[in-house]
């Protein structure tokens, strides 16, 4: 699958996808009829308010959960259908995620934490090589508690890497951090993004952060309001905060 103008190749695609949770009689729609392509290589950046489906979104692309309704694709396969075993696998061979509190085990090492990764995935990248890529190859032995909140962030950034997955979701990471370690952890991804060519998905609400990717999805009740090409992406520390 490609995009015709650019002849570039689709890493993910929804097509009218829903999410409705029902909660007693009371139906909450989250999502309603998207279709959106997630293309390879690129950073994306999902821009919404709290509440407006972006996390909800990436849920589904990641195999967190699952639809109401609709398709989406990896390759050939539609996500939405597979058993929960073959769901799992995808996750786990395909997809890395960082989330906005980093979600690292606290009793565990730098080191360890990414090696738990590792042991799930099927061409796994050296954890150390992992932790040097995101520049903390001389913490691999403290604990979180030992660590500042960006380094902790690029553990978990290191975590999800270090599976090779082609496809790496973050949902707010930056949402804990402060500007300085922001631009830290965006450069970063950046920088992964261009040298690995790995997929990366950025949700957030903070406008300026979509300035740095090359394609802007914004997302209002439930539904795609705009979806753009940024033709000349800024670095992180080029942002206006």
């Amino acid at each position: 699958m490609t995009d015709n103008d650019k002849g570039l190749q689709v890493e993910i695609k929804l097509e009218d996808v829903s999410k409705t949770y029902v909660m007693g009689e009371v139906k909450v729609p989250v999502l309603k009829g998207l279709n959106l392509e997630i293309y390879k290589g690129q950073l994306t950046a999902i821009l919404g308010d709290s509440g407006a489906g972006k996390s909800t979104l990436l849920n589904m692309i990641g195999g967190i959960d699952r639809p109401t309704s609709g398709r989406i694709l990896f390759g050939d396969k539609d996500i939405a259908q597979l058993s929960d075993r073959a769901l799992t696998i995808y996750r786990r061979k395909n997809v890395g995620f960082v989330f906005q509190f980093y979600n690292l085990v606290a009793t565990l090492t730098a080191l360890e934490n990414v090696e738990v990764s590792t042991e799930i995935a099927d061409d796994p990248m050296d954890p150390s090589h992992a932790l040097d890529l995101v520049q903390l190859k001389d913490l691999v032995s403290h604990f979180p508690a030992q660590m500042s909140g960006g380094q902790q962030q690029r553990v978990a950034i290191a975590r999800a890497l270090a599976k090779q997955p082609s496809l790496m979701l973050c949902d707010e990471p930056t949402g804990a951090l402060d500007q300085q370690t922001s631009v830290t952890v965006l450069n970063l991804l950046s920088d992964l993004n261009e040298k690995l060519n790995t997929t990366i998905v950025i949700i957030t609400h903070n406008p300026n952060i979509a300035k740095m990717a090359h394609r802007v999805v914004r997302i209002g009740d439930g539904k795609i309001e705009k979806a753009y090409v940024n033709d000349h992406p800024l670095k992180a520390e080029e942002i206006p905060w």
